[in-house]
């Protein structure tokens, strides 16, 4: 075994038994290993700072449970950073979702109209004014099939019975009037 990690073993053994000089040594020679995988998780240097902190409190805590059983020491290390990176990522999204529930990016968004903006509803308005126009091309009976169809849901076999023509024939209707639609929406 590399003698930096023999040593690093060690350190585990004596801060079990509560050796401060042991404790101290272990953190200078993992802190930073220890706090870049923190940063990397949890992509906030103040909040990987204090991670970084809880790892150390856990090591100090649980050196008595290290068995080298032939791992390194700093694999031990490392996954308890990460597991407590972990953690605190977890509990950061999930007090970000009871603070918005709806997924928004933030407080202005909760504040912002979801409605459309005035360009928007200008668009929609001269949109919805020539569709029309173009309806009003259509004989009355087609315009009003069509717009049962395609903005009330009706089925062609209803439309059909309601004008009094075979099914295929609404079909066509429906079919020519939307080319001819097409055709005047291009103009």
């Amino acid at each position: 075994m590399d003698a930096r990690l023999k040593a690093l073993e060690d350190r585990i053994a004596r801060i079990a038994m509560g050796d401060r000089q042991a404790f101290d040594g272990l953190y200078a020679a993992t802190s930073a290993k220890l706090f870049g995988v923190s940063l990397r998780i949890l992509n906030d240097r103040a909040e990987a700072e204090e991670a970084l902190q809880d790892v150390f409190v856990k090591v100090w805590s649980a050196a008595d449970k290290y068995r080298s059983d032939g791992l390194s020491p700093m694999t031990w290390l490392i996954t308890i950073a990460r597991n407590t990176a972990i953690d605190r990522l977890r509990r950061r999204q999930a007090q970000e979702r009871r603070l918005d529930p709806a997924g928004s990016d933030g407080a202005i968004d909760l504040m912002a109209d979801p409605g459309p903006g005035p360009e928007a509803s200008a668009i929609a308005g001269a949109e919805r004014e020539r569709i029309a126009a173009c309806l009003g091309e259509l004989p009355e009976d087609r315009a009003d099939a069509v717009r049962a169809a395609y903005l009330q849901g009706d089925t062609y076999a209803i439309l059909a019975d309601r004008y009094g023509v075979p099914l295929n024939t609404m079909r066509t209707w429906l079919r020519r009037s939307l080319l001819k639609l097409r055709e005047c929406l291009t103009r």
